[in-house]
């Protein structure tokens, strides 16, 4: 398994256009950036890959993200990586999910839309926190 030496980010969100987007437009400040379509994908991208951050969709079709943060943090590798939650759901407006959330592992609960610039601004947040 290797890590990154510059800040790296994987992006887990199956809205095809809104993660490759992400991706794009995040590659462009000089990071890393790997994206999955499923929690299955990313299960499987993250054997190999130790990202800095981590932007995980709530509503993914084959695991809901609260399990996957569960799953993933659980992982030694990933103990310290911080997770940011995303969701377009009305749903997860309510604090005690937000409070389920923290629970599950992440470090934010974030809602859609959400523009490039302030996912950029919370995550190196996270960065400099880490440092």
């Amino acid at each position: 398994m290797q890590t990154a030496t510059q800040p790296s980010l994987f992006i887990i969100e199956d809205d095809p256009l809104f993660r490759e987007t992400l991706i794009d437009v995040l590659a462009l400040r000089a990071v890393q950036v790997r994206g999955a379509g499923t929690a299955r994908e990313g299960l499987i991208t993250l054997r190999d890959y130790v990202p800095s951050v981590i932007v995980l969709d709530v509503q993914l079709p084959d695991i809901h993200g609260f399990d996957l943060c569960r799953i993933i943090k659980r992982m030694d590798a990933f103990k310290n990586t911080p997770v940011i939650f995303i969701s377009g759901s009305s749903r997860y407006l309510d604090a005690r999910d937000r409070v389920d959330g923290a629970i599950a592992g992440a470090a934010l609960f974030l809602t859609k839309p959400i523009t490039v610039d302030k996912l950029w601004s919370e995550i190196e947040l996270l960065l400099a926190g880490r440092a």
